[in-house]
């Protein structure tokens, strides 16, 4: 390692975290949500939406609510009337949404075969996503992959179609994953939109179908310039294991998956997320999908100087709850950010020292570093200058998913030609300095390995508290980007319950096993 860390300490850092990983796993375990019922649904092929816009999946899992009934899971109930009437999961739903059917109804008199009805949906999901997976491992064999940093490019316009422009555009300026930003407010939605979407607010909302017409305008630019180009949206809020099913379902390649963001960010109940990640990681883990976690927001409402310890501390456990969701440490896309004060006497070396930090912890993790924002004026001159050094960062450490800084952060969106101006700042740097950080070393007890030094001691001792004090304690403490959550309030708490003795969810096993 680089910096010379403590191993010893970053391997009980890590037994802290797999330790309140673990405890909060008991919880997870033994409950479920709305949110992981409407995921059954579209895995066993249950979609669309009604005549009043009302999703399927939806419909299905508000029915088996009302009767009080999800904690035997929407497995069992669909499989019980897909063998007592002999027809297919949509028609059930459709059924249901009629007012011909009545899951009340028809009592499960054989478990054994309501489970055995539902295999062959449930192998139909399995079987694309599986497929998915090959296809895109294939397009890396033909294509070849960058040891680089992947250049990270974002699309807003709230059209998808217009999205599809910009993002060809960007493929043919360099761009190596396209980013689809979601509709501001969509996290909060407890149901996810249906079809093809061209009113969005900051961005386009995640559906399936959107999920689809950019991932086949990015094969074919992806064809036209000998690359593989990796999609990207985000599986967060109130609906997370649903849009990891549609991304899985669509061929998508990295997901936003954090496990504290939604609590934190946007007021959604922790319970709900905890439970919600789990079943979001299993899908993503088994359909080859790269996660990005978010400890880079931490810095948006903490000091990046103080607090550096908190991102530190968030990786440990956002690479712990990943593990037990057997998702491996080559899908960890774990966050950070360039967000100290350019007006911070040595803090490009504070920002290196993080940077090679979570580089040097975290050897196989595709990391996602993220550019400044919070101490960009609107000065392109500046901003340029800013953007310059933290490419400078990136290539130095070897970070792999590296999000285009803008000039025109905190002007406006970004226009074509400011993405262009950014990919060629990013191109540049990346090119000139391939090599350099093979070739320095950093100097002994200097400033940069005393500040690794410094994060790392202050993160084991915070997880030290987490463990005595448990996690859910602790986010109603604030610790994290000093915003307190209760564990009994936030949004989606009544869509938490807990399993009965005969719930089921085939998809754990068959995604787990």
């Amino acid at each position: 390692m680089k910096l010379n860390l403590n191993t010893q300490k970053i391997h009980q850092a890590r037994e802290y975290a797999r330790n309140i990983a673990l405890d909060t796993q008991n919880f997870i375990n033994a409950h479920t949500t709305e949110a992981v019922e409407r995921t059954v649904c579209r895995l066993l092929g249950i979609d669309g939406k009604n005549e009043i816009d009302i999703p399927m999946p939806n419909i299905v899992v508000n029915h088996i609510k009302s009767l009080g009934l999800l904690s035997d899971g929407a497995a069992l109930l669909i499989g019980n009337a897909a063998h007592m009437l002999g027809i297919p999961p949509q028609e059930i739903a459709e059924r249901i949404d009629a007012g011909t059917l009545d899951f009340s109804k028809i009592s499960v008199t054989d478990v054994e075969k309501a489970k055995t009805a539902v295999q062959s949906a449930a192998l139909s999901s399995i079987g694309k996503i599986k497929e998915n997976r090959k296809l895109r491992e294939g397009f890396i064999t033909q294509y070849g992959d960058k040891e680089s940093p992947y250049i990270y490019a974002i699309v807003a316009t709230g059209n998808i179609y217009e999205d599809v422009v910009q993002a060809v555009a960007a493929v043919r300026q360099g761009a190596d994953i396209i980013a689809v930003i979601r509709t501001t407010g969509q996290s909060l939605l407890d149901y996810v939109p249906y079809g093809a979407t061209t009113e969005g607010f900051g961005g386009t909302y995640a559906t399936q179908e959107n999920f689809r017409i950019m991932r086949h305008a990015l094969d074919e630019a992806g064809a036209q310039a000998g690359r593989y180009i990796r999609l990207c949206n985000y599986a967060s809020g109130l609906c997370m294991p649903e849009i990891s099913a549609m991304g899985a379902l669509e061929r998508l390649d990295v997901m936003l998956n954090d496990a504290l963001y939604g609590i934190l960010f946007r007021d959604i109940n922790m319970k709900r997320t905890l439970v919600d990640q789990y079943f979001s990681r299993v899908i993503n883990g088994f359909a080859g999908i790269i996660i990005n976690t978010g400890e880079d927001n931490y810095l948006t409402t903490a000091d990046a100087v103080e607090e550096a310890h908190t991102v530190l501390t968030s990786q440990f456990l956002n690479e712990q709850f990943a593990l037990l969701a057997h998702l491996p440490p080559a899908q960890m896309g774990l966050g950070h950010a360039f967000e100290i004060s350019p007006a911070v006497t040595n803090g490009f070396l504070y920002e290196l020292a993080q940077a090679q930090m979570a580089r040097d912890i975290f050897p196989d993790a595709p990391l996602k570093y993220m550019p400044p924002t919070k101490f960009m004026t609107g000065d392109i001159f500046m901003g340029t200058v800013q953007n310059a050094l933290f490419n400078a960062v990136s290539i130095i450490t070897n970070q792999k998913i590296h999000l285009l800084g803008m000039l025109t952060e905190a002007v406006h969106t970004p226009f074509m030609a400011d993405r262009a101006l950014a990919i060629e700042n990013a191109q540049y740097v990346f090119r000139t300095m391939q090599d350099l950080g093979g070739e320095i070393e950093f100097k002994e007890d200097g400033i940069i390995q005393a500040r690794a030094r410094e994060v790392l001691d202050k993160a084991c001792d915070l997880l030290v508290r987490i463990e005595k004090n448990k996690l859910f304690a602790t986010l109603e403490q604030g610790i994290f980007a000093g915003i307190k959550r209760g564990r009994d309030a936030g949004k989606g708490l009544d869509g938490v319950v807990q399993k009965s003795d005969g719930y089921f969810n085939p998809f754990f096993e068959m995604m787990l096993s």
